[in-house]
């Protein structure tokens, strides 16, 4: 993995979760691939387990904004800082993230294992 290989997948990782492509979603993991969303919680293992979460995300989530700041690749792994923005389909509240993330990849450029730290802030809605 080299500087623009990682840029490339960390694109498509946001066009994937901003416009909830589930297939896109899907092809950026392993089959058997590791999702640590929550440190304190086991991961999402798999491909219909990924594809589950980005349905949720679908159903919660409206006009996701993504930009990855920065991203540093060491080896097979690819780290990036981030942050993103959605309005809640629920309350029209707007939750900015502000977080980073760790990809370890397989072989074939696709990501083994994914873990992410991030710190989150809802503004209620305006009327």
């Amino acid at each position: 993995m080299d500087h623009a290989s990682a840029a490339d997948l960390l694109d498509r990782y946001k066009r994937a979760w901003e416009t909830f492509d589930g297939d896109g979603w899907t092809d950026l993991f392993t089959e058997d691939a590791e999702y640590h969303e929550d440190p304190f919680e086991p991961p999402l293992v798999g491909s219909n387990a990924l594809r589950a979460y980005l349905l949720e995300a679908a159903e919660a989530q409206d006009q996701v904004e993504m930009t990855v700041e920065r991203h540093w690749v060491v080896g097979d792994t690819a780290l990036a800082a981030w942050h993103a923005s959605y309005v809640q389909r629920t309350n029209r509240a707007r939750v900015r993230l502000a977080g980073f993330m760790t990809l370890e990849l397989a072989g074939d450029g696709r990501i083994r294992r994914f873990r992410e730290w991030w710190h989150r802030r809802e503004m209620p809605a305006t009327g």
